[in-house]
């Protein structure tokens, strides 16, 4: 397959992951003190994709940050996977933002 092949993939995968996630060291989405998937919109060229725009979430006292993940749907939905992120442990409650420009995906000829 030809580069247009994987930027056309990238674009359709765009449609597809509509919600960002954080996941825990073990890979369970986190969950409490207020936490919530964030809508997301997409943007980049040829087969690199990241959000349009950094993500704010709130994390519950207790919770360990480890990798974010691609859903379908605000609740539920087809998980797309995602990537690992520096861990990052919340003693307290707070907010943990992911970085747009970190965050991304590629699909290109393996």
């Amino acid at each position: 397959m030809n580069a247009a092949f994987f930027t056309a993939l990238a674009g359709h995968g765009t449609t597809l992951i509509t919600h960002i996630g954080l996941v825990n060291g073990s890979g369970v989405e986190l969950s409490g003190g207020g936490y919530a998937r964030q809508t997301v919109s997409w943007t980049g060229a040829a087969g690199v994709r990241s959000p349009s725009a950094n993500r704010l979430f709130s994390v519950a006292s207790g919770a360990v940050v480890a990798g974010w993940r691609g859903y379908s749907a605000l609740n539920a939905g087809t998980d797309y996977d995602g990537a690992a992120l520096t861990s990052t442990t919340f003693a307290n409650a707070g907010t943990y933002t992911l970085l747009a420009a970190s965050t991304n995906f590629t699909v290109q000829q393996g």
